[in-house]
């Protein structure tokens, strides 16, 4: 099944090939301040394809926090976050979020609460290169602005 997702402008747009065809997609509503008050809902499919395009990679702002080890993408013109990436042994991981999904059946995702400010940063990185996606193509990713704040 292919999704197609990204920000309110289009600038951040993604396409997300999940594999295999979902009867049910599991969402995150993580807990922490930052996702909390993004209203971020973060799903991913281990063993899908997610390519990833930027129409102005100058609007286009990374942010870190707590172990630094994943970057929130917001779109500076629009203000949506549509995904975050972990880079983890030079390996390229990512999440996206359920509600820059747009041509998704809304009875697909499956919303449950996460909490994951408890985990060491190596639980963190190991859980996930299990559960995010591996296949990320994100040639622009160098070209980005890199913007990290607290």
């Amino acid at each position: 099944m292919l999704i197609s997702g990204g920000c309110h402008c289009r600038n951040i747009a993604f396409v997300l090939s999940w594999e295999p065809e979902p009867t049910e997609i599991s969402a995150r509503a993580c807990t922490c301040q930052f996702c909390t008050k993004h209203g971020a809902v973060w799903t991913s499919c281990p063993r899908g394809q997610l390519r990833v395009t930027l129409r102005e990679p100058s609007l286009v702002s990374l942010y870190s926090f707590e172990t630094r080890t994943a970057q929130f993408h917001i779109c500076s013109q629009c203000g949506v976050v549509p995904l975050v990436t972990s880079r983890i042994e030079d390996h390229l991981y990512a999440v996206v979020n359920v509600n820059a999904l747009e041509n998704l059946d809304i009875s697909l995702p499956r919303r449950t609460s996460a909490a994951f400010q408890k985990e060491s940063e190596q639980e963190r990185l190991s859980r996930r290169t299990r559960h995010w996606i591996a296949h990320v193509d994100y040639a622009q990713l160098e070209s980005i602005s890199r913007g990290t704040n607290q």
